[in-house]
């Protein structure tokens, strides 16, 4: 009964948000409440502050004890949402397939794939010695096994 409250309330207030999306939402057995959210342009403390209030503010304490915690995904967080990547294009994103892993510029982000740019030192072709080639791939969504914006300082 909580869990569909809680879940109606969720999706009503990310309906009226449209730049803030859901990443992801647990509930303990303890009615422990965990909602990530990521938005389109990043989120701020008011984002999870909105989120908040428009669950706990419609639910009744009396008739249900509860904890809520709401949260960005972070700068660290693996990418998870194809709008995600949408928001991290023109960044360098450390990425791995079952195949490969690569850091490379993410350029592109569809609904089905990413395109993900970066340089490789690969043997000559005629010779000895290596040198470094332009390597482009479109990488499909269920294809990456995790990925990560690169975080630069």
């Amino acid at each position: 009964m909580l869990r569909q409250t809680v879940e109606s309330l969720l999706k009503d207030a990310l309906e009226e948000r449209e730049d803030l999306f859901l990443i992801d939402f647990t509930m303990g057995a303890d009615n422990a409440i965990l909602v990530i959210i990521d938005g389109d342009h990043g989120v701020t403390v008011a984002d999870c502050v909105f989120i908040s209030r428009a669950i706990e503010h419609n639910i009744d304490r009396d008739e249900h004890d509860f904890s809520l915690e709401v949260a960005s995904g972070g700068a660290t967080a693996p990418l998870v949402h194809a709008r995600q990547y949408k928001k991290n294009i023109g960044r360098d994103i450390e990425l791995r397939t079952k195949e490969e892993e690569v850091i490379g510029m993410l350029t592109d982000a569809t609904d089905t794939h990413i395109t993900l740019e970066w340089k490789a030192r690969e043997p000559k072709p005629v010779g000895k010695g290596k040198v470094t080639v332009q390597k482009k791939a479109e990488i499909a969504y269920q294809d990456i096994v995790e990925a990560k914006v690169m975080i630069k300082f």
